[in-house]
């Protein structure tokens, strides 16, 4: 397992089940999502209108809370994820919602091709996480390798605008856009823990890219790019948020 994915797998293991069962119980988060899968795709609904009986991968997909509306949805869903605890509240997810998920645990840049190579539809990768990847070429590369011929990858992040704007939400790049240098800084869910128990968290190790890297990154992995959208900041609709890339094989 390479540095960063050990640093990372350390941070993600510290109190991430306790994180999310404070969020909700797996039971009671199954009865949300079951109330309307669809639109806990949110932005991305029109890509599964239907994907009964399709197999979907969501790297990096962390607690089951996309994996799971898909599983309603039909579709046969593999979690790739770094984290146990991660894991631990996504199964409960999935047996509270009474489907199945598969979730293997692991960096996903040593996924084993000889099992997933050309074997999903469609790759769904979202919510903030490229930032734990020192080399986006290789996590591009394997995205395309476990694709379909002809299928579709749905790839969303953060807008890395954040690393400018006014909000501040990434300080380790000091308002640099370019900063191409991998920083140590805090687990998503730190601060919602109590000040006097912070200390003990451990670091992640992120490397924040530019909009520029990640199209190009997906291109150069042979993807043939269909569509860019844009979303807005959730504190300030005038801003970017997110962006998500459709892409097909």
């Amino acid at each position: 397992m390479r540095e960063q994915a050990a640093k990372n797998k350390a941070a993600w293991q510290h109190r991430a089940y306790e994180f999310w069962y404070k969020q909700g119980s797996p039971a009671e988060k199954a009865t949300y999502l079951k109330n309307d899968p669809v639109a806990r795709l949110r932005y991305h609904q029109k890509y599964f209108q239907d994907v009964k009986g399709l197999k979907i991968a969501n790297p990096c997909g962390s607690n089951g809370r996309i994996a799971v509306p898909l599983a309603l949805l039909g579709a046969d869903v593999t979690i790739f994820d770094i984290s146990e605890e991660n894991k631990r509240y996504a199964l409960e997810l999935a047996e509270s919602a009474k489907v199945d998920i598969q979730y293997i645990v692991g960096d996903f840049c040593d996924i084993d091709l000889n099992m997933y190579s050309n074997t999903f539809d469609i790759v769904y990768s979202e919510g903030g996480i490229l930032h734990y990847f020192s080399d986006i070429d290789i996590f591009t590369s394997k995205l395309y390798e476990i694709t379909k011929t002809n299928g579709e990858l749905i790839l969303s992040d953060f807008h890395p605008f954040r690393k400018i704007d006014l909000i501040g939400n990434v300080p380790q790049t000091c308002g640099d856009y370019f900063d191409s240098n991998i920083h140590n800084g805090d687990v998503a869910y730190k601060g919602f823990f109590p000040s006097e128990e912070q200390n003990s968290f451990p670091d992640c190790c992120l490397r924040f890219y530019t909009l520029s890297e990640i199209i190009n990154s997906v291109i150069k992995s042979k993807f043939v790019i269909k569509e860019f959208n844009e979303h807005p900041n959730w504190n300030n609709k005038k801003l970017p948020g997110e962006f998500t890339i459709f892409a097909t094989k």
